[in-house]
């Protein structure tokens, strides 16, 4: 890749258009070294071991249902692109989506699936950096993005709508920058492309990116509190209603 004709680009002009096409973080083949391979599947062979351990022990068996109709729903939601100005586009990640519905463990190997059968289905993405791709997208955008969403609407207000939309928003776009930041930096330790280029092509368009998954995740968590809130992995509290008759004065 640093071998081209002279067209007259500079140099980071040109690294910049090489990385812009792969916008939405699905590392392609031939883009990471070994050694970040290896770690990126070793950090996300065991997260997914240990997250099928804490599903087992912790979930009951109505979750396998919901947790079928989230992956759908993900997978669903990754096939429209917004445009993104630029001449590339961004699409719904879902990991704080996941989190919030399923809670850490479960969402997180939602996710898993998702992009498996993205990898391999629809080469979306690289199968030899399958481990790099579930470990930004998916692991560090569910795990990273249901406790600030947790965090946050707990702050505000466990059973407050706008504790749900301000946390949902927050955690949300917060994951993809995150997640566009770590790919940044396995492009750059693999000597892909300099850091300061990877940083500026992945960072700054998925800051705008982070702004439409924030707007579809709380949109999609807003019909569900309002419709079936007790779907959300932290459902609102009902409030106890006294109905004990007030004493009377005479």
């Amino acid at each position: 890749m640093d071998t081209v004709a002279s067209t007259g680009i500079s140099s980071f002009g040109w690294r910049y258009w090489i990385i812009q096409p792969h916008l939405a973080m699905h590392i392609p083949d031939g883009f990471l070294n070994l050694p970040v391979i290896l770690v990126t599947w070793i950090i996300a062979i065991g997260l997914i071991a240990l997250a099928i351990r804490q599903a087992q022990a912790e979930y009951q068996e109505r979750t396998v249902p919901l947790m079928g109709v989230c992956a759908a729903f993900i997978f669903a939601a990754q096939m429209i692109n917004f445009p993104i100005p630029g001449g590339t586009s961004g699409h719904l990640l879902g990991g704080t989506l996941a989190g919030a519905l399923l809670g850490p463990w479960a969402g997180s190997l939602v996710m898993v699936a998702v992009f498996i059968v993205q990898g391999v289905l629809f080469q979306d993405g690289g199968l030899t950096v399958l481990g790099a791709n579930i470990f930004n997208m998916g692991l560090i955008g569910t795990f990273g993005g249901y406790y600030l969403y947790r965090t946050v609407r707990f702050a505000i207000g466990r059973d407050r709508l706008s504790g749900l939309v301000i946390g949902a928003a927050i955690a949300a776009w917060t994951s993809v920058v995150v997640a566009s930041i770590v790919c940044a930096l396995e492009l750059a330790i693999s000597r892909t492309v300099p850091l300061a280029v990877a940083f500026t092509a992945m960072a700054s368009w998925h800051v705008l990116i982070g702004i439409g998954e924030a707007l579809i995740t709380v949109v999609a968590l807003s019909f569900i509190w309002r419709t079936r809130p007790e779907l959300l992995y932290d459902p609102p509290r009902k409030t106890k209603v006294s109905t004990s008759r007030p004493l009377s004065r005479y």
